[in-house]
């Protein structure tokens, strides 16, 4: 219930002006530049999917972060698929199950160029997050790859 500033920066693009909200924002599309269609050509050639926006986020330092989360906005549809592609410094990741605690935590390195594809079900069953880590000085640029389904 209260406000809090964006432990990150971002920037949103998008196909046919599609908006993206959540917590509470409404995020217009930035005009794609030829560096990002370039990397949707690749993640489009190395997943076989298309997508029509990207929210790119910029981690500063160890200091910027998200909390534990899942991407589960009506726009994005009742099963989205999200492929994520880091730049930069490497960043723990981390998933764990919405709904059972014995389930292990699943935590892994996204390192420089590294393509994570959160595909069926990751977004109904788990959420995610990358946590603080204070010893981390150098940026991170990640592009989350989505589909814009309902306007």
């Amino acid at each position: 219930g209260k406000s809090i500033p964006l432990p990150r920066l971002q920037a949103w693009y998008a196909d046919n002006g599609a908006v993206l909200r959540y917590s509470g924002m409404s995020l217009r599309p930035l005009v794609w530049s030829s560096e990002l269609l370039s990397i949707r050509e690749w993640v489009t050639t190395l997943t076989g999917l298309h997508f029509n926006s990207v929210l790119v986020n910029c981690y500063r330092n160890g200091n910027d972060s998200v909390g534990w989360h899942s991407d589960n906005e009506s726009e994005l549809g009742p099963n989205p698929t999200i492929a994520s592609v880091s730049f930069g410094a490497a960043r723990g990741f981390i998933l764990k199950h919405l709904f059972k605690d014995d389930v292990k935590q699943v935590k892994c390195q996204l390192t420089h160029g590294s393509l994570l594809v959160m595909g069926d079900g990751v977004q109904t069953h788990w959420r995610h997050q990358l946590p603080k880590r204070k010893r981390i000085s150098q940026p991170r640029i990640n592009l989350t790859f989505r589909n814009i389904v309902q306007q």
